[in-house]
């Protein structure tokens, strides 16, 4: 299915230029990039994500705390363009399920950033604006909060919780996604995909490679070690199964209390024909999910969970020669927004444009629609 089918080709005379906060390594930006929009620069506190960011994309790379950051300075790097967006995926740790302190995520370090961004809107006042987090946080004030300054300022809010796969992304991944618009209802397009994208469609093609190896054509595509305990247990697991599959004196002790019969969302293998797990920060670990492999003895490689994530074979992530660190790159892998959410945000944000009838009137988008 072709995607742009519904953009209509006169919506490219209009000049789309985005600003992307919290960019990381690039996820959002390279899919807002494949739909068509320029985006002009990624703000990102972690000077880790430099490398990745401007090698693979055509954008400009700041490291500098959001804190820091002013309206009048992204409205400089928008300037020249028909339609302003400003884009980003706050970190989603305080909001996560995974969160420790559930009780109380205020105290998380995180949890004012979403002011921050409240802040930028109000100061830059783009066309549009969207949003990318986890779909826990709509239970929170800090949301409720962030749509109630959009609706101030104006903005129409459309927001959804959507699972990746729906759009193409392999993996069972449910986020939430807001956009919003001073110019009339804004939607997000509908699912492209009525059947998944599979395990073996993502990766099937990548070439074997065993627990602790390194493929020496691709450097990312390498596996965490396994204990020899854990070896024995993945070689007992089977496809969608869970450590209840392994005989007895492999269990760890909390599995065979009464409470720990309820913990099967780990030690597994994935199947062939279904989506991954959501891809974590952990991914690369065998115990820390179902990302066993369908039927090689180990757990997902670096590269295995970039392509899951819907980055391209070819995205590079660390210059030439520096040493592959497994836990750093994971890390910047799991928390990317999968760059094919990004290209699902950037396409709904041009057939927006091209359904309101926008195209050739940059004059009047200028003057502030």
């Amino acid at each position: 299915m072709n995607d742009m089918t519904n953009v209509r080709s006169e919506v490219r005379d209009l000049k789309f230029g985005v600003v992307d906060l919290f960019c990381g390594v690039g996820g959002l930006t390279c899919g807002l990039e494949k739909a068509g929009l320029d985006v002009v620069a990624g703000y990102d506190l972690d000077a880790t994500c430099e490398y990745p960011y401007t090698y693979n994309n055509h954008s400009l790379f700041i490291n500098k705390n959001i804190e820091e950051v002013t309206g009048k300075e992204i409205r400089k790097l928008l300037r020249g363009y028909d339609v302003k967006i400003l884009a980003g995926c706050a970190p989603c740790q305080p909001f996560s399920r995974h969160q420790k302190d559930k009780k109380d995520r205020s105290k998380h370090k995180d949890w004012k950033l979403l002011y921050q961004f409240a802040r930028l809107v109000e100061e830059a006042k783009p066309h549009i604006v969207s949003m990318e987090n986890v779909p826990e946080l709509v239970n929170e004030k800090v949301f409720c909060d962030f749509v109630d300054t959009l609706k101030r300022l104006k903005y129409n809010v459309t927001y959804n919780i959507v699972n990746a796969a729906d759009y193409g992304v392999p993996q069972r991944r449910k986020r939430l996604l807001l956009l919003a618009s001073k110019k009339k209802e804004i939607v997000f397009i509908k699912p492209t995909h009525e059947q998944v994208v599979t395990v073996r469609e993502a990766i099937g093609n990548l070439p074997p490679i065993g627990a602790g190896e390194e493929n020496l054509i691709d450097r990312l595509h390498i596996t965490s070690r396994l204990s020899e305990l854990n070896l024995q247990r993945i070689q007992h697991s089977i496809p969608g199964g869970s450590w209840h599959d392994w005989p007895e004196n492999l269990m760890l002790e909390c599995h065979k209390k009464e409470k720990g019969q309820t913990y099967t969302s780990v030690y597994g293998r994935m199947c062939w024909e279904d989506v991954a797990p959501t891809i974590t920060t952990q991914f690369t670990g065998y115990g820390t999910g179902r990302f066993g492999h369908p039927e090689q003895d180990r757990a997902l490689t670096l590269r295995e969970g970039a392509i899951i994530q819907t980055f391209p074979e070819n995205y590079s992530f660390l210059p030439e020669g520096e040493a592959v660190v497994i836990k750093d790159i994971s890390r910047q892998i799991g928390n990317a927004v999968p760059p094919r959410l990004g290209e699902i945000i950037g396409l709904s944000i041009k057939e927006h444009y091209t359904k309101r009838k926008y195209v050739r009137k940059s004059e009047s988008i200028k003057k502030g629609g």
